[in-house]
């Protein structure tokens, strides 16, 4: 797991940091060539989400999400988005390369060990397919089961680092 990885683990919600870093170490054992994943994004602002919802609508660029601030789970550090990393220089975004030659491209390994721990992938969206991204389908909490959409984050009290309180 390289540093920047590990940077962007170390902000995202408490609750999913342990998580992450076993998704993405069995991520990287099982690519066994020269692609190892990096987390590109997580924790995410809401002046960066606002930035991000302004390309394409208020500034040049093709719009890169539908999400305003407060409407994405980044915003409650409960998704990442990924990239590979080739030979530890080398970022890429091909999902149908396979740079181990097992037969299975490399990001549809790393799809399915998240989906093994509860995370869906934006690859499976309808609409607007957002395929670097991952995120935490549901949490448990001292109430139940809560699923993880930006509607209910979004009602939840705040600790003092600013997470929400599961």
């Amino acid at each position: 797991m390289d540093k920047v990885t590990l940077q962007r683990i170390e902000k995202l919600h408490p609750f999913v940091r342990d998580e992450v870093k076993q998704i993405i170490k069995e991520c990287d054992e099982a690519l066994t060539g020269r692609a190892k994943v990096r987390i590109t994004q997580g924790l995410r602002s809401f002046e960066e989400q606002e930035k991000l919802y302004a390309i394409g609508r208020i500034t040049k660029g093709k719009k890169v999400t539908n999400a305003k601030a407060g409407q994405s789970i980044h915003n409650y550090g409960l998704a990442v988005d990924i990239c590979m990393i080739i030979d530890r220089k080398t970022v890429s975004w091909d999902t149908a390369k396979d740079w181990d030659n097992d037969r299975i491209a490399d990001w549809y390994e790393c799809v399915k060990i998240f989906a093994g721990h509860g995370w869906d992938w934006g690859g499976n969206w309808k609409t607007f397919k957002d395929l670097p991204h991952f995120e935490k389908k549901s949490i448990p909490t001292k109430k139940g089961t809560i699923k993880t959409s930006w509607k209910t984050l979004s009602k939840m009290p705040r600790d003092q680092a600013g997470y929400v309180i599961l």
